[in-house]
């Protein structure tokens, strides 16, 4: 069979460097392309069209996360596998959210890199030990209907001051610009702003404008 064409995707050299020695070793997978923004991320991508994306969460002019979306969006069959120091569950479930297949954290040996890679390949999903208990716990804990929209569309644990915000937010409007437009000092749009994210449970502004989108907001 052909080898998995990987893409890997940090901004630390010394981190790529490890990956490049771990994927030498696997002679069922090929480095073919690295970036470290969002934007080189997205380009490689649809240029390449690898099966796997090895995706970091922090990146320079940009996040992980958009990556991930825009990523998924244009190539559907290109698995993404989110590679990170990020042990946290808002970041899991934005990850999750965007498209990811699985999430990996770093310090995983070659064995399990190389299990986790054949495995979101496959199409399946995989997580480190700590994040699949942070799934679970939050799968246990969230009401059926968090994340519920209404019949026009709206998100129904947002108020009515949050909706205006999360409908500016989707229009590209920043902070500054939404205080002006709905007469607000810039600390509450920031407190609303807090509120969305943690209402919609993502990890930073460009995936709250994402799920917005999705619903036809923006």
């Amino acid at each position: 069979m052909a080898p998995l064409r990987i893409l890997v995707v940090d901004d630390h050299p010394v981190f790529r460097y490890g990956l490049r020695a771990i994927l030498a070793t696997m002679p069922e997978t090929e480095l073919v392309g690295e970036a470290c923004t969002e934007d080189e991320a997205v380009a490689q991508a649809l240029s390449l069209r690898p099966d796997v994306v090895l995706m970091d969460l922090t990146l320079p002019g940009g996040s992980g996360i958009a990556a991930t979306h825009r990523i998924v969006a244009e190539l559907p069959n290109t698995a993404v596998l989110v590679v990170t120091m990020l042990e946290d569950r808002d970041a899991l479930l934005a990850a999750m959210r965007a498209g990811a297949r699985g999430y990996l954290l770093k310090g995983a040996d070659g064995e399990q890199t190389l299990r986790a890679i054949r495995a979101v390949a496959d199409g399946e999903a995989i997580f480190s030990p700590a994040m699949a208990q942070h799934l679970i716990e939050h799968v246990a804990t969230v009401p059926q209907n968090r994340y519920a929209q209404g019949p026009d569309g709206t998100f129904s644990d947002l108020t009515d001051r949050e909706r205006e915000v999360l409908g500016l937010l989707a229009r590209g409007l920043t902070n500054a610009a939404i205080a002006e437009h709905l007469f607000l000092s810039p600390k509450t749009v920031r407190n609303h702003v807090s509120n969305i994210f943690g209402k919609l449970q993502v990890a930073d502004r460009s995936e709250a404008i994402v799920r917005a989108r999705e619903a036809g907001w923006g």
